[in-house]
């Protein structure tokens, strides 16, 4: 009978009506058709990143009784090691950390300044109109060693040495690496292989190492160890930062012994709003979290369920609510520290309203002015760490543009960041290039709360997709009832060509960059509503999340299938 039992069940299960989405096959037996795989669900930890083994070594660190923050640092060094074509020390940091003692979020902004020895009138009296994206023009001070130290001395447990010491195993033993990094190795290289240190430090045998290729970075191990022994002023007043210094003088960068010495991360109040009875927070700028929450404000009114997911009706709205939200990063976000930046009035409910009278639901626009917040009163890898304790932390790091600038410091087996390309050359714009100035900066970690406590931590890599990829995971999970997996899953659009805190403006409304999982119909509605549509792989971002359930007080954690990346928990 066990026999006949089994046979009957296994046809039952063939014979199963299974709905076929535009966006997958259909194959799985639960959960939506195009989803990847299933979430992971644990009780005492949990990590989700862009690499495997990277995600392992959270682990690990929980497992060795260390926090959340112990965890996502030795992520994010691991990271550095094995993505170097997203992130590194040479980059910047941001996060926000859930404190499960005082139930408070903190926010860091550990982003680093402009040289002080570097002026607009050095770019005039070259005759550029934008920073390069490669060389010594567009680097500025690595923030993430002060980020990891300021991290560790308020949330951390375990001693420095003990939670970098992954990332030095890993860097003097060698990794094998994986697929789509080594795409963007290969690819990303060919443009830097010129630039003083680069080959030296990641192309060891001449040429970018190929997926399953073991590579080791004995230069990166040294350094490592230094700060575990040394603390962060061997990296800003120490024997790393003279080294940094003295190649600097002699490539043509800018950066001096000032720069690093006056170099400081920032306690930041993350900022939120309210959609649909979810607290959505973000960091301030000059980061532009903040697009997300001015996107949410202006869809909140419509009643996006019965659109349908990935409609023509409701990728319409997003895109136009974007547009809206992106003229204002474009003319307000800044460096508070050189701009007064109404934070309060634009992520306001009454400053949406206004806005939300640019909204045509027929046609795309192609145009549309910045708003006026004052008359109103009121790049890239991510990861997230949450422990036993129910301490979270959001945690996203970058060099910029890939490697970054190219540059890598004599023996340091990192590559300088070149987040610089990201300041206007425009006089009077608030994020005009000006001397030990933050530039504006794209990469943003999110964190969600409901009824004061912890709901998810996420963040979707991929420079200006970052708003956009939060705002439509956020709709995937409380608009459309998708579980966290799911959520990161789901087909994405990325809209390109709004104006830009660079000075760029928008032509022509911009372009829409469907991926293949949205429907024909909905191309054609989009088609039809005047938006200019191209198709192709990559450039969506890559999502990874934590989703704490409260009620059962477990965690449950995704990594999405557009990365390397894995979750997972014990």
């Amino acid at each position: 009978m066990k026999t006949v039992f089994v046979v009957v069940l296994f046809l039952v299960v063939l014979t199963r009506p299974v709905t076929v989405s535009a966006e997958g096959g259909g194959d799985r037996l639960t959960g939506r058709a195009f989803a990847t795989r299933s979430e992971v669900i644990a009780r005492n930890g949990m990590a989700a990143t862009s690499q495997p083994l990277a995600t392992q070594v959270a682990i690990e660190i929980l497992k060795q009784g260390g926090s959340a923050v112990d965890a996502a640092i030795a992520a994010n060094a691991t990271l550095g090691l094995m993505e170097p074509t997203g992130n590194g020390m040479g980059g910047d940091l941001f996060a926000i950390v859930w404190d499960a003692k005082t139930k408070q979020l903190h926010g860091l902004n550990a982003s680093g300044r402009s040289p002080y020895g570097l002026t607009l009138q050095h770019f005039k009296d070259k005759g550029m109109t934008s920073i390069p994206a490669h060389g010594p023009l567009p680097v500025t001070v690595p923030g993430c060693v002060d980020g990891w130290f300021e991290l560790h001395k308020k949330f951390g447990k375990l001693p420095m040495s003990q939670v970098l010491a992954p990332a030095i195993r890993y860097a003097t033993e060698g990794f094998p690496l994986s697929e789509l990094i080594a795409f963007y190795w290969k690819h990303g290289s060919r443009a830097l292989r010129q630039q003083p240190g680069f080959a030296k430090t990641m192309l060891p045998s001449g040429k970018a190492p190929k997926k399953g290729d073991i590579f080791k970075n004995p230069y990166l191990a040294n350094t490592l160890t230094i700060l575990g022994r040394d603390g962060r002023d061997a990296f800003y007043r120490g024997e790393l930062a003279d080294i940094m210094v003295s190649f600097c003088e002699r490539v043509g960068c800018f950066l001096r012994q000032r720069d690093f010495e006056d170099h400081t991360s920032t306690w930041v109040q993350p900022v939120s709003t309210n959609y649909r009875g979810y607290d959505v927070w973000e960091l301030p700028p000059n980061g532009q979290g903040i697009a997300a929450l001015q996107i949410l404000n202006l869809i909140e009114p419509f009643d996006i369920s019965t659109m349908g997911h990935n409609s023509a009706e409701y990728l319409h709205l997003l895109v136009e609510a974007k547009k809206i939200a992106y003229e204002d990063r474009a003319r307000f976000y800044a460096d508070p520290d050189f701009f007064d930046v109404p934070v309060a009035e634009l992520v306001s409910k009454s400053y949406a309203t206004t806005r939300r009278k640019l909204f045509n639901p027929k046609r795309a626009s192609s145009r549309i002015p910045a708003g006026d917040p004052k008359l109103i009163h009121g790049d890239t890898i991510y990861l997230t760490v949450a422990d036993k304790d129910r301490n979270m932390v959001s945690l996203i790091q970058s060099n910029y543009r890939g490697f970054g600038s190219g540059l890598s410091p004599d023996g340091l087996g990192f590559i300088f960041q070149d987040r610089g390309q990201l300041f206007s050359l425009e006089e009077g714009h608030p994020n005009v290039y000006e001397p030990h100035k933050r530039p504006f900066h794209t990469i943003i970690p999110a964190f969600v709360t409901k009824d004061g406590k912890p709901w998810m931590s996420f963040g979707v890599m991929g420079g200006d997709m970052q708003p956009q990829g939060h705002v439509q995971v956020l709709c995937n999970m409380i608009d459309f009832g998708m579980n966290v997996q799911e959520a990161g899953d789901a087909a994405r659009f990325h809209h390109v060509g709004s104006s830009e805190p660079t000075g760029e403006v928008m032509k022509d409304g911009g372009t829409l960059m469907l991926e293949s999982g949205v429907s024909v119909e909905t191309k054609r509605g989009l088609a039809q509503r005047r938006h200019r549509i191209r198709f192709g792989s990559g450039g969506y971002g890559g999502y990874q999340a934590i989703h704490y359930d409260a009620e059962r007080d477990i965690y449950i954690g995704a990594s999405e299938s557009r990365k390397d990346g894995q979750a997972a928990g014990y």
